[in-house]
């Protein structure tokens, strides 16, 4: 048998990538990480980690060093529907559940990824940047066994038992595979940039959702704030060849959020990243699996892109480890079908509240009466904010109960609806 350039590779540096090669490395497994960019290197997100994503910084042995460092401690989320209405859940409710920390973390990528990625290469990953991941290499029987790449000018191939595809939406491994594709609705794109001088009257995650999308705020530390304008795909045209009067435009145009922005200023270019509704069909072929953004990404409005990322890695560990040392090929098949399994599990839940989510945000009628109902309801703004932060279980917002005092709070009598569509609703939930 040949010799190997790797036992792992791992393609993509983010979290997924970083954390799968972290546990790996650390477990003695040979791993290759590469990544086409340079770190630290900037990237689109919301840059959001929610409570429970604190038990795996804690892991890497970094949580300590993100909460001193430039960053923000967020204890929970408020959302503002078309109508005005405005309800806000905290991670510290007593729900029943407790997260890691009682508080989200918001860090910047460029921090975040660049100290995850020399984690991995302090725990023994082999950490190549600037390498163009350009297609897998397979046998004469179709299986993965290595990926070929482009660096300093030169196209070769590099080999090994096992591909991690953890290179995010537009993922090379998943297209070579072909075990992805995106899903018909909902079809959204981000505009993403930090601002100076926004003033925050709360530790919270803002959402702002108006007819045909919705704006997110969150303080990052350091001054900034992640500002997130989420619009359809259809409207791509209507960007054109200038992103940051696209963008300011778009938000200037509803009321709260240009009172939000008020004075403040841009402080780093608009990055554009979607479309989302990205899902594998299922996450691996002989010799190749998918993890993170690479495997799912529905849509950005709940937030919990990151942890869902590392924690899927800390899923995928133990079984890349029995690929990495299986002694025959149908071995090695049968632990991926099993992350497979074991992956929808984890995520199943998270999967039905974020398209129950989706379809709220995408109707005026519907997210501005379960904003009204979850306003004079906090324990079940609460509870739905702790599912988002990853430590309530998904099935605490489908229980009979949950869902009949949702739907009885919906209930708004005519002469408040009409006040509410006036925009002079008062019902807002106190902050924790």
């Amino acid at each position: 048998m040949p010799s190997l350039d790797a036992e792992v590779i791992v393609v993509g540096g983010g979290p997924a990538g970083s954390t799968v090669a972290f546990f790996l490395a650390r477990a003695g497994c040979d791993v290759l990480l590469l990544d086409r960019a340079a770190f630290p290197r900037d990237k689109p997100c919301s840059e959001y980690l929610s409570p429970q994503a604190s038990r795996l910084l804690n892991e890497f042995g970094v949580l300590d060093a993100l909460e001193s460092g430039p960053s923000e401690r967020l204890t929970g989320m408020r959302v503002h529907a078309p109508n005005g209405a405005t309800f806000q859940g905290s991670f510290r409710a007593a729900t029943g559940f407790r997260a890691f920390r009682d508080y989200g973390l918001a860090v910047r990528r460029p921090i975040l990824d660049a100290t995850l990625l020399s984690r991995a290469g302090q725990a023994g990953a082999r950490v190549r940047e600037r390498v163009d991941v350009r297609d897998v290499a397979r046998d004469a029987t179709g299986r993965v066994v290595g990926v070929v790449v482009r660096e300093n000018g030169r196209t070769f191939t590099l080999s090994s038992r096992l591909v991690i595809g953890a290179d995010g939406l537009r993922s090379v491994v998943a297209r070579r595979t072909r075990l992805g594709s995106h899903g018909r609705w909902p079809r959204r794109i981000a505009l993403v940039r930090h601002y100076r001088g926004i003033n925050h009257d709360s530790n919270v995650g803002d959402m702002h959702v108006f007819a045909g999308g919705y704006a997110g705020f969150a303080p990052v530390g350091d001054g900034l704030t992640n500002v997130a304008l989420v619009i359809p795909t259809r409207r791509s045209d209507d960007i054109g060849n200038d992103r940051e009067a696209f963008m300011q435009r778009e938000l200037m145009r509803h009321d709260r959020i240009a009172a939000r922005l008020g004075a403040a200023y841009p402080a780093t270019p608009v990055r554009a990243v979607g479309p989302f509704n990205w899902r594998a069909r299922t996450a691996w072929i002989p010799g190749a699996v998918l993890v993170g953004d690479a495997a799912d990404f529905f849509d950005p409005f709940t937030g919990e892109g990151i942890y869902a990322a590392m924690r899927g890695a800390e899923l995928l560990t133990s079984y890349a480890w029995e690929v990495a040392r299986a002694a025959q090929p149908s071995k090695a098949d049968i632990a991926l079908a099993a992350y497979d399994r074991c992956r929808r599990r984890e995520f199943a839940g998270k999967w039905a509240v974020e398209r129950a989510i989706a379809a709220a945000v995408a109707s005026p009628v519907l997210i501005n009466r379960a904003a009204h109902a979850l306003a004079t309801r906090p324990e079940l703004a609460d509870t739905l904010v702790g599912v988002t932060g990853d430590f309530v279980p998904p099935s605490e917002v489908f229980r009979p109960s949950y869902i009949l005092s949702l739907l009885a709070g919906a209930i708004i009598p005519a002469r408040k609806a009409a006040d509410l569509t006036l925009g002079t609703s008062s019902y807002q939930v106190a902050e924790p």
